[in-house]
């Protein structure tokens, strides 16, 4: 992008008494803007899916809790176990890893 004419550089800068900034200048800060926008988009979307994953071993808890007292094979609460662990070990290489 080329840089504004002396024209368009009093026209912004009328009575406002604001610096102005070179096409180059504006470029580069809005990349650096467009870059930090998406690493927060990163950052967020990691977050939901976190909290999403920890909801999910919630529920195979809640599952798991349900059936105390149910004559259920032993391999089923062992394998909810197992999964609820799995579910909250991902999260934990996720977030270190």
């Amino acid at each position: 992008m080329k840089e504004l004419t002396d024209f368009q550089k009093k026209f912004f800068a009328r009575g406002t008494g604001a610096t102005l900034f070179t096409q180059e200048e504006f470029d580069n800060a809005l990349a650096i803007a467009r870059a930090e926008i998406m690493q927060i988009a990163i950052d967020t979307t990691k977050t939901a899916i976190s909290i999403e994953r920890e909801e999910c071993a919630k529920i195979v808890d809640a599952m798991r809790k349900g059936l105390d007292g149910v004559d259920v094979p032993m391999v089923l609460d062992v394998a909810l176990e197992q999964l609820a662990t799995q579910i909250r070990d991902r999260l934990t290489k996720q977030r270190h890893g």
